[in-house]
């Protein structure tokens, strides 16, 4: 579907359009869904979804499309659903960290993922993601998960491109290093 007609969708749902509605969910429900369950569990995931869906019937901010498109506008009101619910202090330790220019240690060697099997990767890759700052968490899941553009990804988090860029590189260099520590069995445990 296209973002005119999701726009279009978005403009009938608000005025009681429950088929509009509908396809609006279908469309974005399990994409937020996944975001949701990689920023805060899958526990809170579908009551992030809901809370996003609502929030768009009630129409607390108005969908423009020369500020980007539908997908980011819906992400963008699931992330600070997602915000409301990340510890204060996860944020404000990971900002603090940013202006500082500090990261938890270096960019590690090359994957070390060559040896596991796709099943056990899998486990490895989420449970690392779930461990990084929220920020870098939500970048890796925008562009590299949900395969948003940079320009979408940053609409989203309310932030200059650049520095989703930059996260997105740092969350790397973190994922990197954790998944390294998992393998040599220092650090994170792997799942099995």
């Amino acid at each position: 579907m296209n973002d005119v007609d999701d726009a279009g969708l978005i403009a009938l749902a608000r005025r009681g359009d429950a088929v509009a509605f509908s396809e609006l969910f279908a469309s974005y429900e399990r994409p937020i869904f996944r975001y949701a369950a990689h920023m805060c569990g899958r526990d809170a995931a579908d009551d992030i979804v809901q809370e996003t869906f609502l929030a768009l019937l009630r129409g607390r901010g108005r969908y423009e499309p020369a500020r980007g498109t539908v997908a980011a506008y819906l992400f963008g009101i699931a992330r600070h659903c997602v915000l409301r619910r990340l510890s204060d202090i996860e944020v404000a330790a990971f900002e603090r960290d940013e202006r500082d220019g500090r990261m938890e240690g270096d960019p590690g060697a090359p994957s070390v993922l060559d040896d596991l099997s796709r099943q056990e990767t899998v486990q490895a890759v989420r449970a690392a993601i779930a461990t990084l700052p929220a920020p870098y968490r939500e970048a890796i899941v925008l562009c590299e998960l949900q395969d948003m553009a940079y320009a979408d990804a940053a609409a989203v988090a309310q932030c200059p491109v650049g520095t989703i860029r930059s996260r997105l590189h740092r969350a790397r260099a973190l994922l990197t290093m954790k998944l390294s520590a998992s393998e040599c069995g220092v650090g994170m445990r792997k799942s099995v």
